[in-house]
């Protein structure tokens, strides 16, 4: 699986709503939903196009827009951008056209096939397009490397050693200067799923209320005491790390990219720490897929063409900071800031240690409480200083039911299931 983030940038969201006057090919995508980035869609990715009606939606909205224009058997949207665990109930409910001459034709222009095997979705025939896709990596000041521990390396970094340079940075500086966007609509919850769990317990689900989560959440407690109480409000890094607010910090590559791009000579990205069992990382990829019934779907082979294409795909990298799913060479003027962002994804892949976590499949609209189980837990151990066994039990018993509601398998790094993926 380490293919899968080859130059990774995964990336963008779109939806719409059709035009009275217009024929507009309506485009809804849970990506790329930050006004920054849609706008580069709309005047830039989407230029000269033709009339396309580019709207965001957040992930559990889009699930049930879909979910209605299915039922009521009447199409508005004509293409979809999300990610691959939010297209997987689509392609469950048979709701995805099949793009298998289009994938033919993009495996000749340089997609990987097994990129391309990713948009089946366990199914016969190409259920999406992979679009873009990305990772989460941690970010640096450079000033912030006269504080590393002896011997430690920043592109092999342990918890042990995190919490030790956050410890040199606050009794330098007087102030705790590692950040996590863990506010409102920060991606912590990422964190959780894709780097703590697997790094301290080799699974996400199974392992939820393990012996070794629970030594897990200790350590965390250990490593919050050199992380900015800030945090709680943060939703993107780039923003403190560009006010000095913090030296050190972890989130989406999109979401660092501004500040990186602005002073590519201030910073250092690298993998975020292994744990016990390795070090846990999500590789994120987006997908373009048309609905069945979709009242342009020429229209909308036309775009996921037009978006497939090296120099769009290109621009996107430089504008968003999602990464191509072509095997493209990404070139020496490349904004220096994504080149040091694609360095670290390099780094990440290439470890030795890495633990892949792949974003949920399978939870449908039910994908914000399980993200509320992670982020409720944190709150309750981290902040609040509840006892471990006590919180784990209790979110455990919410996760058990949300699976066994929801009926969703296991995905990785959690062994495979029958059934719904248990709460051991």
């Amino acid at each position: 699986m380490k293919h899968i983030m080859s130059f990774g940038i995964l990336a963008s969201t779109v939806l719409a709503f059709a035009s009275p006057v217009l024929a507009q090919t309506v485009f809804v995508s849970t990506q790329l939903r930050p006004i920054e980035e849609a706008t580069v869609v709309r005047e830039e990715l989407l230029k000269d196009i033709g009339p396309v009606d580019y709207v965001v939606e957040e992930p559990p909205q889009f699930a049930v827009r879909i979910e209605a224009e299915r039922q009521a058997g009447k199409h508005t949207v004509s293409l979809v951008g999300a990610l691959h665990g939010e297209l997987s109930p689509l392609a469950d409910k048979d709701t995805l056209e099949p793009l298998d001459d289009l994938a033919k034709k993009l495996a000749t222009s340089g997609m990987p096939q097994s990129l391309l095997d990713l948009g089946k979705l366990g199914k016969s025939t190409q259920q999406y397009i992979p679009w873009m896709q990305a990772t989460y990596v941690m970010a640096a000041k450079k000033e912030a490397l006269q504080y590393l521990p002896d011997g430690a390396d920043v592109n092999a970094l342990n918890y042990d050693q995190l919490i030790e340079w956050g410890k040199n940075m606050q009794e330098a500086t007087g102030q705790p200067q590692i950040g996590f966007p863990a506010g409102p609509k920060g991606l912590m919850a990422r964190y959780f799923q894709g780097y703590f769990y697997p790094s301290f317990t080799g699974g996400v689900v199974r392992t939820f209320q393990s012996a070794d989560a629970a030594a897990g959440w200790e350590k965390l407690k250990a490593l919050w005491a050199y992380v900015t109480p800030n945090s709680t409000s943060y939703d993107f890094m780039q923003e403190p790390l560009a006010a000095g607010e913090v030296m050190v910090a972890w989130d989406h590559i999109a979401r660092l990219k501004n500040a990186i791009s602005a002073a590519p000579d201030d910073y250092v990205v690298f993998p975020a720490p292994a744990g016990p069992k390795g070090r846990g990382y999500m590789p994120v990829v987006a997908g373009l897929a048309i609905p069945k019934g979709a009242p342009d779907k020429a229209g909308a082979e036309k775009i996921i063409e037009h978006l497939s294409m090296p120099e769009t795909q290109l621009l996107t990298a430089s504008k968003v900071g999602f990464f191509p799913t072509l095997n493209v060479k990404l070139p020496p003027d490349l904004d220096a800031g994504v080149a040091l962002l694609a360095g670290a994804v390099t780094a990440t892949q290439a470890s030795k240690d890495a633990v892949i976590s792949l974003l949920p499949v399978g939870l449908g609209d039910k994908g914000g409480e399980f993200n509320k189980v992670y982020m409720d837990s944190f709150q309750r151990i981290v902040l609040q200083n509840e006892p471990v066994a006590d919180v784990l039990k209790a979110q455990g018993a919410t996760m058990a039911k949300l699976m066994a509601d929801t009926k969703a398998a296991c995905w990785a790094p959690d062994a495979k299931s029958d059934g719904p993926c248990p709460v051991e």
